[in-house]
């Protein structure tokens, strides 16, 4: 089971392949290896996939707290007089809007109404915005940025910090050990910390679905900071196979294999980031056609699915018609540890959207059925009121 949870994890690299380019390393990498991380290409990086195995690493997360290394983000800072309504030409959140340390999801659209990238945003202060990008495509998303934005608008890339996520529901258990007043933090609020002497950007969020914490720390403090936490009796370190079987249980889309440049919000389900102001008054790319398609609705709608069997359907596998004519895509696929089955997203055809509607999938020469289900496949458990 966990290598086709890996397979599924390290299937085609969204950037489309590393070629000859030397991978980089995390700030951690001699931590992992130290701990028996296996270590992978992925986004550019060497980063570890698993530990002691997928399957284990996956349910100590859900329940108790794992620590995922996702330094290979990109963290950005933006600053200057008017970079909210400036950044808002890029995306459809209303940056103006949003509360100080409170994190945003929004997207970087492209003009067609694809999405760039999915990304979370934070106004610090009047003038300010933290940004967390996805590695992958970090590099593209900042020439992005420096093209379309105003040279008045100050841009730093934080590579001299690292990015750690602990997750699970004791989380907030170890953390409050090592780093005093975090639990006070809830569901998408952040708040500046100091922890021996090192400044920390503390957010409670994260990637699996689970309470948890995204801590931005200084390269130079991350392995202090990571030991600090796995001494923790809660906390283990936990490997990118597990991250993404998390992420797919929790119906979290994975750019570069849910979202690309071909899919629109609205197919992708994501209309929440299209924020009412922003769809009245529009300004940012792709806002026509969006506004066209929530009218009228998407051709292909992302859908979770239950697969019947044991056999999972992964990245790539066919949707089919009665006719066994091609009219959709699986974008992401394995076996559920937390339901013991086999589960995936796709793009199917619209009217066959709704949860219960029968679905035919075929990879590999061969022929799967499923059904639509609604979403999450495990209810998230996020900690909307002070712990």
């Amino acid at each position: 089971m966990s290598e086709q949870v890996q397979d599924q994890t390290l299937s085609a690299d969204p950037e489309g392949g590393e070629g000859e380019a030397e991978l980089l390393k995390l700030p951690l990498d001699a931590w992992h290896r130290a701990r028996g991380g296996r270590m992978v290409p992925f986004a550019g990086y060497e980063m570890p996939v698993q530990y002691e195995g997928i399957m284990a690493e996956h349910v100590w997360t859900r329940e108790h707290a794992g620590l995922f290394d996702v330094s290979h983000m990109g963290q950005l800072t933006f600053t200057g007089e008017g970079v909210e309504a400036a950044l808002e030409t890029l995306m459809p959140a209303d940056i103006q809007a949003a509360k100080f340390s409170h994190p945003v999801y929004s997207l970087l659209m492209a003009e067609n109404g694809g999405i760039l990238d999915d990304l979370m945003l934070t106004r610090i202060q009047e003038g300010e915005v933290y940004m967390v990008v996805n590695g992958a495509c970090k590099w593209d998303d900042i020439a992005h940025f420096r093209e379309f934005l105003a040279d008045e608008i100050g841009l730093n890339h934080m590579e001299d910090h690292a990015l750690l996520a602990l997750q699970g529901p004791e989380a907030a258990t170890a953390l409050e050990r090592v780093i005093s007043g975090v639990s006070a933090l809830v569901f998408m609020q952040g708040a500046a910390f100091q922890w021996q002497g090192h400044d920390l950007w503390i957010s409670r969020s994260g990637y699996t679905g689970e309470d948890g914490f995204e801590i931005s720390v200084p390269a130079e403090a991350a392995e202090t900071l990571a030991d600090a936490l796995t001494a923790q009796p809660e906390v283990k370190p936990i490997g990118l196979g597990a991250r993404d079987s998390l992420r797919l249980e929790a119906d979290l889309p994975l750019y570069g294999h849910d979202l690309d440049t071909e899919t629109t919000p609205v197919a992708a389900q994501l209309g929440f980031a299209l924020k009412k102001r922003r769809r009245e008054e529009g300004g940012f790319p792709g806002h026509a056609r969006i506004m066209l398609e929530r009218e009228n609705g998407p051709i292909l709608k992302r859908v979770g699915l239950i697969v019947e069997g044991r056999q999972p359907v992964r990245e790539g596998g066919l949707v089919l018609d009665a006719d066994g004519n091609e009219v959709g895509k699986v974008t992401s696929g394995g076996f559920a540890p937390t339901l013991q089955k086999p589960i995936a997203m796709a793009y199917v055809p619209a009217a066959s959207a709704e949860p219960g509607t029968k679905i035919t999938l075929a990879q590999r020469g061969k022929i799967h059925s499923a059904e639509v289900v609604k979403m999450p496949f495990v209810a998230h458990k996020y900690v909307r009121k002070g712990a």
